[in-house]
């Protein structure tokens, strides 16, 4: 395991289309960029951040997302979200999150993550 510190980036990149727009997740009545796809694109972001520094069998889940959607996207254009660590708090991770598209930031904020074993988290289901 690579140690977990602060100052790993992850980053994930969608196309805007049918299936992540406001419309169709019921986030808005728009053909745009939905917020709940953007939040998912930066916890994707952040998981692959860290996803190489983790043990085999551990991983993570998210426990908190605090960010603006600040500007819309229309369908067709590419969306990258990028995370950076700043803080290892034990077993709690926190990110620095942002979105982009070609015309710049889109919405940003902050992400925090939980370390857990994914076996034991799993059995108490």
């Amino acid at each position: 395991m690579i140690e977990l510190k602060a100052g790993l980036v992850g980053t994930a990149t969608t196309i805007v289309n049918e299936n992540n727009i406001a419309q169709t997740m019921k986030s808005g009545a728009l053909p745009v960029f939905a917020t709940p796809a953007m939040c998912a694109l930066m916890e994707e972001a952040a998981c692959a951040a860290v996803k190489e520094s983790l043990e085999e069998g551990m991983g993570s889940v998210g426990i908190s997302l605090s960010i603006s959607h600040d500007r819309a996207t229309a369908v067709g254009a590419e969306v990258t979200a990028t995370a950076t660590l700043t803080a290892v708090e034990g077993r709690k991770l926190v990110f620095a999150v942002e979105a982009k598209d070609s015309k710049g930031s889109i919405g940003k904020g902050t992400h925090e993550r939980f370390i857990i074993n994914n076996e034991k988290f799993m059995s108490k289901l």
